[in-house]
């Protein structure tokens, strides 16, 4: 599990230097997102663990009357996100925790999205009660979040090829599949402040790989931010070689016209403030 000292450290400087992989392999998950976004009435905006700023940026250019607000607790990918939005006059990224983030007092959000960045409070009950806090009146919530990790091939078939398997991540989190378990999640948002919670099932292709060496750039995505890139980063030699010489081969098997792609199964979960 990353923790925040990571995303402010050596996890948030790789992620920051990669994000165009990353960006481009929730393509379709970010295309659902603002497609849902669509049905929804919102002038001020946040954007939940915003990373480099890719959903905040399809937003302020789709709606430049609306106003946005990206944080993350990453300096380095807030500072991307800051170079790649200079241009546009609605967006701004902050470098913050959103579970102590403070709305100015004229600017209090009345629509919180996130693509994938719910997922590692520490304490989810008490963030989602200070956005609740922090919002209008009857503000919309809308994120992404992993379903459970049998239903993600994208991780399970990159882990089955570690020399020893990782202990299953804790289903409650903080991590990846925090909010994997329905339940749970509707018990922490309407803990919170949050009613009318819904989920929405997405199946979509994460794509690790594509250009004119498909396989090779897979290969190189998975010993960076890959779900086992950690644990390979910790590998003898040998160890590694072996290990990456097994991605290719699932890399290999995986690449259709051009693009290595893994299936990943998410949840859209949407919810509106209380009261």
């Amino acid at each position: 599990m990353v923790d925040t000292n990571e995303w402010q450290g050596r996890s948030g400087e790789t992620w920051a230097a990669q994000w165009r992989r990353t960006d481009r392999s929730f393509t379709q998950l970010t295309e659902r997102l603002l497609q849902r976004t669509r049905d929804i009435d919102f002038s001020q905006v946040l954007d939940i663990g915003c990373g480099a700023g890719e959903l905040s940026l399809a937003m302020a250019r789709g709606r430049p009357a609306v106003s946005i607000t990206g944080v993350d607790v990453s300096p380095q990918l807030i500072a991307v996100a800051q170079d790649r939005g200079s241009h546009l006059a609605n967006v701004e990224f902050v470098n913050a925790d959103a579970a102590q983030w403070q709305s100015p007092d004229d600017a209090a959000p009345n629509a919180l999205i996130s693509r994938h960045g719910v997922m590692f409070f520490a304490d989810p009950t008490a963030a989602f009660t200070n956005l609740a806090q922090q919002s209008q009146p009857h503000a919309n919530l809308l994120f992404s979040c992993f379903r459970e990790v049998s239903q993600n091939p994208f991780f399970t078939q990159i882990i089955r090829q570690l020399p020893q398997a990782p202990p299953p991540p804790d289903p409650t989190g903080p991590g990846p599949f925090a909010f994997a378990e329905v339940d749970w999640v509707v018990s922490i948002l309407r803990s919170a402040g949050w009613e009318n919670v819904e989920f929405e099932k997405l199946d979509f292709p994460m794509i690790a790989g594509a250009g004119e060496n498909p396989v090779d750039d897979a290969v190189e995505y998975f010993s960076l931010i890959g779900p086992a890139a950690r644990l390979a980063a910790e590998m003898d030699t040998a160890a590694r070689d072996r290990f990456f010489a097994r991605v290719r081969a699932v890399c290999e098997r995986n690449c259709y016209e051009g693009i290595v792609a893994l299936p990943a199964a998410a949840w859209i979960v949407s919810a509106r403030k209380a009261g």
